[in-house]
């Protein structure tokens, strides 16, 4: 088992200056940000995937993951925006796979693609997604998962040429957000290239026991998240060791299944301080001989 770290800490720093920051903080690992400012999919041409490849190889680092979950590059149609958009979500959850308007889900399907496709080029396994998006207020539930399960089988065809996986990451007030959620979901879409990003802070905060849903989910888990969580469960990423989670017993359970791909960190809240709580979060790893 190796760590990384998320890039999407460091959204006010450059490619460079994230991936040096946590390969000098001693990770193994980096999850590259597929959003602006880092490497947009469709945008990204030849040379900036040359350039990401070289830095890499320089730094000495491996992709732990790539994140096409957030997505602030591209506005929802004004349609959208008017109709649907949940000004009490993250703006980077929009465009969704579960909009309204049948422009915006395609919009997120594309970038989806491109993202694969990103992905491959960079030498990476895995691409994460957000787990259809806020449920609009117009939209049943079950409305949005038809439409998330037409979405995610749309990516699935592309997963399966290029030999990548996308792995959906239940979050809370999303539309999949627990474990029995997910294997609902991964059910119905039916591919396997279609995984869990098993974010262990997410599933905390919906009052789920990571530790217990480790060798569940194993079958489906290429790939861990790892933040702690405030007691009151508030989903609020928080400095490992700053929380309430049983991140030792998560980890034990984690080793148990024999796992040796990468447990990425994640605390995207702490932009203005990223190197430096990269850092923290891997001396804290490190006084616990996890690193």
């Amino acid at each position: 088992m190796e760590f990384g770290f998320s890039m999407n800490a460091f959204r006010q720093r450059t490619l460079t200056e994230g991936v040096e920051a946590i390969a000098a903080a001693g990770y193994d690992g980096v999850e590259i940000l597929l959003d602006d400012p880092h490497l947009l999919p469709g945008t990204a041409d030849g040379d900036d995937l040359e350039r990401a490849r070289t830095l890499l190889d320089d730094c000495g680092i491996e992709v732990s993951n790539c994140n096409a979950f957030m997505l602030s590059a591209i506005e929802p149609s004004a349609a959208s925006r008017a109709a649907t958009f949940n000004r009490d979500t993250e703006a980077f959850h929009h465009p969704s796979f579960v909009e309204l308007a049948a422009e915006d889900r395609q919009a997120r399907v594309e970038h989806t693609k491109h993202a694969l496709a990103t992905a491959a080029a960079l030498g990476a396994d895995s691409i994460s997604v957000p787990p259809g998006g806020p449920v609009p207020e117009r939209m049943t539930r079950a409305d949005a998962l038809d439409a998330f399960v037409r979405g995610l089988r749309e990516v699935a065809d592309t997963a399966e040429k290029l030999g990548v996986d996308v792995l959906v990451e239940p979050e809370p007030h999303l539309l999949i957000e627990t474990s029995e959620d997910f294997l609902d979901l991964v059910d119905r879409v039916d591919s396997p290239r279609i995984g869990c990003n098993f974010d262990a802070g997410h599933f905390y905060s919906v009052g789920e026991d990571p530790v217990e849903l480790v060798e569940t989910l194993e079958p489906h888990t290429p790939h861990y998240h790892l933040e702690d969580i405030p007691a009151d469960r508030t989903h609020e990423h928080t400095q490992l060791g700053e929380g309430a989670m049983d991140i030792d017993g998560f980890l034990d359970a984690v080793e148990a299944t024999g796992y040796d791909g990468h447990v990425t960190v994640e605390l995207y809240p702490y932009q203005e301080t990223a190197a430096e709580t990269a850092r923290t979060a891997m001396e804290y790893l490190e006084a616990h001989d996890w690193a």
